[in-house]
C-alpha cells in the first residue's frame, strides 16, 4: 500500500469527521435544487436521464425518469474499473459531456454522451490533484471546478473544450482553498465560488473571473462543526450551509447540527452572518445536505433515515431569515448523500445508502409525498447524481 493510500485509510478511521466526508453530497447550482411545487402537467411532461455515480464499483449508472410519474428504471452502468471511487460528477449544458471526479484514482473521467443518454469513455482520465470530490461547471459551460478533498486541498480550475469536451487546466490552477475543500457552490450570476471545509468549520470564499479564483477579503468564514451542504438563493443573496456536528442552543438543544445563514455582499462576496442565524429544527440530527426551490421559496435540509429527516423551512424574501414549515421535519425516507430536481420541477430525488427515494412536494405547504415504488435501488450506494435538461 502506497504511503498515499495508507493515509487515507488512517484519515478515514479516527472520527466522525472523516466519515462525513466520506458522504457525498451534491452542491445544489445550475438550477439542480429542490422544488417544493408540481406544475400539474405530469401527464405531458417528458422523461429525462439522469446519472448516478456508484464509487464502491467504479461505475456510473445511467437512469431513467418517466416524466409522467416520477420513477426510475436502470439503464446500463460503465464499465467497472477498480480502485477509483467516482463520487462529484457535472454534465455540460450541451449535454455532450459528462465529466466525473474519481477520488481514489486522483483523476477526472470524460464521458461522452449519445443521444439515448448512453456513455462512452472518451480516452484517458484527465490528471487531478489528491482525493478529488465534488464537480461543478461554471454558468457560462467553459470552465470545470473539482475539490480537491484528501492532501493538496485545493481547487482545480479546467477549460473546457466546447468541440471535443477535453480539459486544460488553466494557469495558476490548482487554487488553495484551506483544508479538506469538500463541497462546491456557484453563484447564479458565476461571480463567486464557495467551498466547505468540514475539518475546521468554514466556508472559503472565491470570486471568479476567466478561470481564475481569487480569495475573498476575509475569508475563510466561520460555518459551524462540520460544515459541509450548501444552497444559494435564486437571486445570489443569501448563502445557507449545513452544520451536521453544531451544538444548538435553547430551545432547540435537543437536535444535533443546524444552518448558518449569510448575506452575500454583491460586490466582494464575502459572507456576513444573517440575523437569526444559525437555524434549526425542532427535531433531528446531522443536516448534511441542502437545497433550495427554483423560487426561493423554501430550503430543504436532508438527514440520514426516515425519522425526522427532511427539514422544511421558508425563506424569508426581505432579509433570508428561515421559519420552519408546518408539520416539518418529515419522517420519511432521505439521505445525506444528495438532493435535487428533475428539470421541470415536478419530483426531487434523495439519495442514500439504499439507493434513491422519490418525491412529489405541495408547492403550499412544502410537504413531500413519496412516488409509487421509490425508494429505487441502484444496485450499490450512489455517490453523487445529475440531471439533464
Amino acid at each position: 500500500m502506497s504511503f498515499q493510500r495508507a493515509a487515507r485509510a488512517a484519515l478515514a478511521s479516527q472520527s466522525w469527521l472523516p466519515r462525513i466526508l466520506a458522504v457525498a453530497v451534491i452542491v445544489i447550482v445550475a438550477g439542480f435544487s429542490l422544488s417544493c411545487g408540481s406544475s400539474g402537467k405530469l401527464g405531458t411532461v417528458p422523461g429525462h436521464n439522469a446519472y448516478v455515480t456508484l464509487p464502491a464499483t467504479g461505475q456510473v449508472l445511467l437512469l431513467h425518469i418517466n416524466g409522467a410519474t416520477g420513477a426510475i428504471t436502470l439503464g446500463p452502468k460503465t464499465t467497472q474499473v477498480q480502485n477509483i471511487s467516482p463520487t462529484g460528477l457535472a454534465l455540460s449544458p450541451s449535454g455532450k459531456f459528462l465529466y466525473v471526479a474519481n477520488s481514489r484514482g486522483d483523476t477526472i473521467s470524460i464521458f461522452n454522451v449519445a443521444l439515448d443518454g448512453t456513455l462512452t469513455l472518451s480516452g484517458a482520465p484527465t490528471a487531478a490533484g489528491s482525493g478529488p470530490w465534488a464537480a461543478v461547471i461554471d454558468p457560462s459551460g467553459q470552465y470545470l471546478l473539482v475539490t480537491n478533498n484528501y492532501f493538496s486541498n485545493n481547487v482545480s480550475v479546467f477549460s473546457i473544450d466546447s468541440n471535443s469536451g477535453a480539459l486544460t487546466e488553466v494557469a495558476g490552477s490548482p487554487f488553495f482553498a484551506n483544508a479538506n475543500p469538500t463541497e462546491i457552490l456557484i453563484t447564479p450570476s458565476g461571480k463567486f465560488v464557495y467551498v466547505t471545509n468540514p475539518s475546521i468549520g468554514m466556508v472559503t470564499a472565491f470570486s471568479f473571473s476567466n478561470g481564475v479564483l481569487t480569495p475573498v477579503p476575509g475569508s475563510p468564514f466561520i460555518s459551524g462543526l462540520g460544515a459541509f451542504g450548501m444552497a444559494v438563493d435564486a437571486t445570489g443573496r443569501f448563502l445557507y450551509v449545513a452544520n451536521p456536528g453544531a451544538i444548538n442552543p435553547p430551545p432547540y438543544q435537543a437536535t444535533t447540527g443546524n444552518i448558518s445563514g449569510f448575506d452575500i455582499d454583491s460586490v466582494s462576496g464575502a459572507l456576513s452572518p444573517m440575523l437569526g442565524s444559525p437555524f434549526a429544527s425542532v427535531a433531528g440530527a446531522g443536516p448534511t445536505t441542502l437545497t433550495i426551490d427554483p423560487n426561493s421559496t423554501f430550503l430543504y435540509a436532508l438527514t440520514s433515515g426516515s425519522s425526522d429527516s427532511i427539514w422544511c423551512f421558508t425563506i424569508t424574501s426581505t432579509n433570508g431569515q428561515l421559519v420552519e414549515v408546518a408539520k416539518s421535519p418529515f419522517s420519511l425516507a432521505a439521505g445525506s448523500l444528495f438532493a435535487l430536481i428533475d428539470p421541470l420541477g415536478n419530483f426531487f430525488y434523495i439519495g442514500s445508502s439504499t439507493g434513491i427515494a422519490g418525491y412529489t412536494y405541495n408547492s403550499s405547504t412544502g410537504a413531500p409525498t413519496a412516488i409509487a415504488n421509490s425508494p429505487f435501488s441502484t444496485g450499490s450506494p450512489p455517490g453523487k447524481m445529475v440531471v439533464s435538461e
